[in-house]
């Protein structure tokens, strides 16, 4: 049956009992330009396009499900966060929002550097060639295995998370013979408006050493005293999802209250100050995310107005964004499999990933948008709930939206901004294969990242 001729599907009523929602009155055949990367649109015959290619041609070449990522977007928007900070602040790319040999070479070429947080995303780095002085190692339980590769990489900074690292990593740079370039990361308590699992500045939690009783100060003592350490920085990092920049100003407030301190106690002036990542970005139509010179402009104002205060010349700063590069450049495809009513409540549509490519929803309780993008349909709206095909209630997608009424089995559907941490955090569970992701670009695709195997999952198991 072609995709672009379905018969009218089934259709229920649009309101939950609750009545707390009604049809909408956008157009459902619209895209939200927010939501999706810079060349997605529809075609003369209503099929979305991206990179000049219709989801139908990328659904018959690379099936689905699929990570459909832009690469002309994801360029943009790197080269938008260099160009917003300028040659005196440093760009690093959070790596753990998605990282694949081909994203580390647009990075390299694009001009940023590269934050990575395990030995897998090192190796990743490496192997793509991206200069090890231009790479931060993060993580907070770090391996030794992991620490001396880094150190014999020679990567630019390697971000201590507590004091049995200090130690470490000292003692693995002068056994190799080399001072390695250390950023202390420090919380400092600040509350991020943001799910409780993704925020990262309280106290009550494990990345970080605490600003309140003295810890953080007494990390810096240490470590200056280190012959294997040449400490370079504080790092602070508040949560993630985040439109707010007043915890930022706090954040920065409380950081160089801290080098303050470390000038009057140890006479010295570090030169660099990283503010972490978080930016959020729209998943939806209520979202409403800063542009990146925005919050450069914001960032930059706020420690120059802090040190001028303390006396302190400016420090070097130093940004990591990933998720608000990544995230808006791709979109998940779907096929349709089951469209099944439920009187009175909502419509249930099953498609072929689920929690196993997206588990954000079910993990952070997070929103997304969904569209229908094999075709346009003129059919009344239905309230809809998209799950995955996996032995689990909690298996869902998008929780609640409306996409047409006729909408039908074969139809494809594309869920936006699921660049950030979707592919990072897939799995095999309930053995489904991990999706590929496909870059497009200029009216080519190309597999960056490909599709799982039976194979592979059977080469794993060794019983």
């Amino acid at each position: 049956m072609s995709r672009s001729a379905h018969p009218a599907g089934p259709r229920h009523a649009d309101v939950l009992p609750e009545g707390h929602y009604t049809a909408p009155a956008e157009d459902l055949n619209a895209l939200d330009p927010k939501v999706w990367a810079h060349t997605v649109g529809r075609d003369a015959d209503g099929v979305v396009t991206v990179g000049g290619i219709t989801v139908t041609q990328l659904a018959e070449e690379y099936g689905t499900p699929a990570y459909i990522l832009d690469e002309a977007d994801f360029r943009d928007r790197a080269r938008a966060w260099r160009t917003a900070f300028g040659t005196d602040a440093d760009v690093f790319y959070a790596g753990k929002a998605f990282l694949s040999r081909a994203v580390v070479r647009w990075l390299d070429e694009e001009g940023l550097n590269l934050d990575v947080c395990s030995g897998g995303e090192l190796a990743t780095a490496l192997a793509a060639g991206m200069p090890a002085e231009r790479i931060a190692f993060h993580g907070n339980n770090k391996s030794p295995e992991e620490i001396e590769r880094a150190v014999r990489a020679g990567v630019g900074r390697i971000v201590l998370d507590s004091f049995q690292e200090i130690v470490r990593v000292a003692h693995l740079a002068q056994s190799l013979g080399k001072r390695q370039r250390v950023q202390i990361r420090i919380t400092v308590g600040v509350e991020a408006h943001t799910h409780e699992f993704i925020a990262t500045a309280h106290e009550d939690q494990k990345f970080g050493i605490p600003l309140a009783g003295g810890q953080a100060a007494e990390a810096v003592r240490r470590a200056l005293q280190l012959d294997g350490l040449e400490v370079i920085g504080i790092h602070s990092h508040i949560g993630s999802q985040i439109f707010d920049m007043s915890g930022f100003e706090v954040a920065a407030h409380r950081v160089v209250g801290l080098l303050k301190d470390i000038r009057d106690e140890h006479g010295v002036e570090l030169p660099e100050i990283d503010l972490g990542g978080g930016l959020g970005i729209a998943y939806t139509s209520d979202d409403d995310p800063r542009e990146p010179h925005e919050i450069a402009k914001a960032l930059t104002e706020i420690v120059t107005r802090e040190c001028e205060s303390a006396r302190l010349a400016t420090p070097r700063i130093s940004v990591e964004p990933g998720r608000a590069i990544v995230g808006p450049t791709a979109f998940t495809l779907y096929e349709v499999g089951t469209v099944k009513p439920l009187d009175g409540l909502r419509t249930y549509v099953s498609v072929d990933g689920g929690m196993s490519d997206n588990i954000r929803t079910a993990l952070y309780d997070a929103e997304y948008s969904v569209a229908l993008v094999s075709r346009t349909s003129d059919a009344e709206p239905m309230l809809v709930r998209v799950v995955g095909k996996h032995c689990e209630s909690g298996d869902i997608v998008v929780k609640d939206a409306f996409l047409p009424g006729d909408l039908a089995p074969g139809d494809l559907l594309a869920v936006p901004a699921t660049g950030a941490y979707c592919r990072s955090m897939a799995s095999n569970y309930n053995h489904v294969l991990r999706p590929p992701v496909v870059s497009v670009r200029d009216g080519a695709a190309r597999v960056i990242v490909r599709r799982e195997t039976e194979e592979d999952l059977l080469r794993l198991d060794v019983g």
